[in-house]
């Protein structure tokens, strides 16, 4: 059996799809609860590092010390090693900070259900194959990638965030975007109150509910392209064979 790292920022969060696919494919998920004090392992051992969204921001190394020791694991995986990684939200732009690109505030944060669209790269790219160059996503930031890294390259992008989605040759995928979330991950906010009332204060009243009228019909589709995405990452990275 093949092992994936996978690093938590916040209780409660998951990799949400990728586990069923995961468990398909016969890669045991280890976590490592960074927020909590644990230290990332020794990476040889591991076949893929999959870094998790959070609350955090990259810039806080001060406030969370272990922020400086993501960034040197992935580095060491990504341009060392060069082994498969996928990073989501934070993930995503700790990749993008550990290869030497910048992460800012956001002009515009994102949170819900948002369009984005593939570029001429992101639609030519192996991650992208047989996924739709338009489609519908779930969001929850108020960072985004300022300068992209040399070594990466931009495949997608929205309205309010011009860094949806990032390569670094054909071993590494991060997005911006909750690829992740599932219908079981919005059903599980409803009995964490920090979450509800996090939707309340971005959002108004009844946030929640309106999300979640509004995501679960479009989720079929989502489903498919993140099937989509990882089936080509998992070919392309040499995850799978």
């Amino acid at each position: 059996m093949k092992k994936a790292l996978i690093i938590q920022h916040m209780d409660h969060d998951h990799p949400g799809r990728f586990l069923d696919y995961f468990a398909e494919d016969n890669i045991i998920p280890e976590f490592v609860r960074v927020f909590e004090g644990q230290d990332i392992p020794p990476l040889a051992p591991y076949d893929l590092m999959f870094v998790l969204g959070g609350a955090q921001d990259t810039w806080q190394e001060d406030q969370f010390p272990y922020l400086a020791m993501e960034k040197a694991a992935i580095r060491e995986w990504v341009w060392d090693r060069a082994k498969p990684y996928l990073g989501v939200c934070l993930g995503h732009q700790l990749l993008a900070t550990a290869m030497g690109g910048e992460v800012g505030k956001a002009e515009l944060g994102e949170i819900g259900v948002f369009d984005i669209a593939l570029n001429d790269d992101g639609a030519s790219h192996v991650f992208f194959e047989g996924v739709t160059r338009q489609q519908t996503v779930m969001q929850w930031h108020h960072a985004e990638v300022k300068r992209v890294p040399q070594s990466a390259t931009v495949l997608a992008a929205s309205a309010n965030c011009s860094v949806q989605a990032l390569a670094v040759d054909n071993h590494a995928l991060s997005t911006q975007f909750h690829c992740e979330f599932s219908p079981q991950t919005i059903a599980a906010w409803s009995s964490l109150p920090n979450y509800v009332a996090t939707l309340e204060r971005e959002l108004g009243a009844g946030a929640y509910d309106r999300l979640k009228e509004k995501c679960y019909p479009l989720m079929p589709d989502m489903a498919q392209n993140t099937r989509a995405l990882y089936e080509n990452f998992k070919r392309a990275s040499g995850l799978k064979i």
